[in-house]
């Protein structure tokens, strides 16, 4: 493996301590060969020979510095260096010890956010109080340490969990607890992650018409009905023309033709009909004696009258 000048991947933060309580600076360094961790408060070398109750640790890549019950004397600008044989690096932060209280508080709560599998996601907030709370980040419960897939980042009040590749299995309800010795606080927010093959809905703009299309669908539509009214007036007109004709001059064709009534006789040749008027008169001049008799006479075919059947 080739070697790695030591790097920050989290840099020291600045500590406000209550007076009395414990302040710790900690800070994540990586490198090869493992660096040496050396720490100074405003350039002087720290131990527990200089700062009596200090506690210094180096393991895993994380540097710590733990004074268990500061006092004003303590504050001061603290200092880490790491070094190996291919470089160094050093981060610096400040802690102030005050003897005034704040419960800790949300400047920026978490949000709730919606992510493609695959994609980078971060979860920030921002808390404030005295002495500065720590803050741990949960999911569905179970706390979340700092590592190459859930990086927790402390800048200032920021306080940042970055995921580097989410999957679905990630989704879940995160919260963030921040505590220190007057009080506590808590946010809390939903993050769902969706896998590639879930089906995205359709955007609704493919089945909308556009406004020209509406527009001239309507122009045409009324252009249509202007030309069936103007039809339709057209139309009513000959057909009162026609009805005025009509009245004053009876057709030819609007009269239904009568129908001469049935020969009540079996001669072959009926009788040529006449017209209602002809029959009229010859019904005046001479009335028929089968029209007056009460019973039915047969018609002869001779002048001799035939037996009646």
């Amino acid at each position: 493996m080739t070697t790695k000048a030591p790097t920050f991947t989290q840099p020291l933060q600045s500590v406000v301590a209550l007076e009395g309580s414990a302040a710790t600076f900690e800070a994540h360094i990586s490198g090869f060969p493992v660096p040496e961790v050396s720490w100074y408060r405003d350039g002087q070398v720290l131990s527990a020979a200089t700062l009596p109750g200090v506690q210094i640790s180096f393991s895993d890549g994380r540097a710590k510095l733990v004074i268990s019950a500061v006092t004003a004397a303590n504050s001061g600008r603290y200092t880490v260096q790491a070094t190996n044989g291919s470089g160094q690096a050093t981060s610096t932060a400040e802690l102030l010890v005050t003897a005034e209280t704040a419960p800790p508080n949300f400047s920026q709560r978490l949000q709730s956010m919606t992510a493609r599998q695959a994609s980078q996601v971060r979860l920030d907030v921002r808390v404030t109080g005295i002495p500065t709370p720590v803050v741990k980040f949960y999911r569905d419960g179970v706390e979340i340490q700092s590592s190459p897939d859930f990086q927790i980042l402390h800048e200032g009040d920021l306080y940042s969990l970055i995921i580097a590749e989410a999957y679905p299995e990630d989704s879940g309800t995160y919260s963030v607890n921040a505590t220190n010795s007057v009080g506590r606080a808590t946010s809390t927010a939903e993050l769902l992650v969706q896998g590639e093959d879930e089906a995205v809905p359709a955007k609704k703009t493919k089945t909308i018409v556009s406004t020209a299309q509406i527009t001239q669908t309507t122009r045409q539509a009324r252009v249509e009905k202007k030309i069936e009214a103007h039809f339709d007036a057209r139309s009513l007109a000959t057909a009162e023309m026609v009805i005025e004709s009509a009245t004053g001059q009876q057709l030819p064709h609007k009269a239904p033709p009568r129908m001469p009534p049935r020969p009540t006789s079996h001669s072959p040749t009926p009788p040529a009909p006449i017209s209602a008027a002809k029959a009229q008169m010859a019904r005046q001049q001479s009335p028929s004696p089968v029209r007056q008799s009460p019973s039915p006479v047969r018609h002869v075919r001779a002048p001799t009258p035939s037996p009646v059947r």
